[in-house]
């Protein structure tokens, strides 16, 4: 098995999607894409080339469900590997619309799954998530720990890493890197790529940003009576070029062998909501002002990794901190107050740095 040159990226417009597809240009792979555009839009892949000077070599506008238009790429490409992004990602949404989630995200993997045996494809990076471990008994968690989603998204990702389980244990030579991350946030350090999302976001770090840049008036920050030092929720975040660049290691490390490996992506650090939006306060130049309000469903109070897996494998550690994560996105933020679609002229800043 040899390390794959021609990646497809499903969900290559979305936040991750994006800023892998700009890691891989940047060390030589060949990058297609494939998005339906449901939580993104077309406009990040000037800014892709912008930042690479490289082009992506195709980009195609399609569900990833609909087998026929996906099995016509694969007919005009020689893929030599896929990383798998596309899906629904927001826990709050996935509450309210549990059969569009498992629709979504079940569906569209076992879709791409059917294709890639058809055209003889078997190597795959799988976008996981830590919110399969649910509310755990203890932290840091490492790749051990049970699975106990609480909502259906993180449901939605723990059916998918049985399903790809089973694919490994069945289909000779297939291999899967499936990583649970911890939280991405963050934007490219230039400013030019950053997470863009449409409507309102489910996400702390863009809505944190929208509120600074005067889109949103304040945070809602969902509940204060958790079982932590301030009261507030704890994650493990994480910057979005560390994740990036974990994905194109990823691909390298298909090549070790077949069979299916899971591994953490995080830094090993929580910090709570009310620490996160007083960083997020310093690197923007003002307080950022906040409400509490009542719990979200499918919320845990605490998830933080032991990503020593991949630290042992590949040699990966996280490079970036909380106040790079916070200060990359504000940059992005300044430059794209309205993110990508819209004029800038029409909105305000909170007063602060420019």
């Amino acid at each position: 098995m040899t390390a794959p040159s021609t990646v497809l990226v499903t969900g290559g417009a979305g936040f991750i999607g994006s800023h892998t597809c700009v890691e891989l240009l940047d060390h030589g792979y060949e990058v297609i894409v494939v998005d339906d555009y449901s939580n993104s839009t077309p406009q990040v892949f000037a800014q892709v080339e912008r930042i690479t000077d490289r082009f992506v070599g195709a980009v195609y506008e399609l569900d990833i469900r609909d087998r026929a238009s996906l099995s016509a790429v694969f007919d005009r490409h020689s893929v030599d590997a896929v990383v798998h992004f596309a899906a629904h990602k927001a826990v709050g949404e996935s509450s309210r619309s549990p059969v569009e989630y498992y629709d979504a995200n079940v569906g569209g993997t076992t879709s791409l799954l059917r294709v890639m045996r058809h055209h003889g494809v078997r190597q795959l990076v799988f976008s996981s998530s830590c919110s399969v471990y649910g509310d755990a008994a203890r932290v840091p968690l490492d790749e051990a720990a049970p699975a106990r989603p609480t909502n259906p998204y993180a449901a939605s990702k723990w059916i998918c890493e049985q399903i790809l389980a089973d694919v490994c244990a069945r289909v000779p030579g297939f291999a899967v890197l499936c990583l649970r991350y911890f939280n991405p946030v963050g934007a490219h350090p230039s400013g030019q790529l950053g997470e863009s999302p449409l409507g309102t976001p489910e996400n702390l770090m863009p809505y944190l940003a929208q509120v600074a840049v005067g889109r949103k008036p304040d945070l809602r920050v969902f509940g204060d009576d958790y079982d932590t030092p301030d009261g507030t929720a704890i994650r493990d975040y994480l910057h979005v070029m560390d994740t990036a660049e974990a994905h194109r290691l990823a691909l390298d490390h298909l090549a070790d062998g077949p069979g299916m490996r899971i591994f953490n992506l995080g830094t090993g650090q929580g910090h709570s909501v009310l620490d996160v939006t007083a960083a997020f306060g310093v690197a923007c130049g003002t307080p950022i002002p906040y409400r509490v309000v009542g719990r979200r469903p499918g919320d845990v109070a605490e998830l933080v990794a032991d990503a020593g897996a991949v630290a042992r494998a590949w040699g990966w550690r996280p490079t970036r901190g909380l106040d790079d994560m916070c200060r990359d996105l504000w940059r992005f933020q300044r430059l794209h107050p309205l993110g990508y679609q819209l004029p800038a002229r029409r909105h305000r800043f909170l007063p602060g740095r420019a």
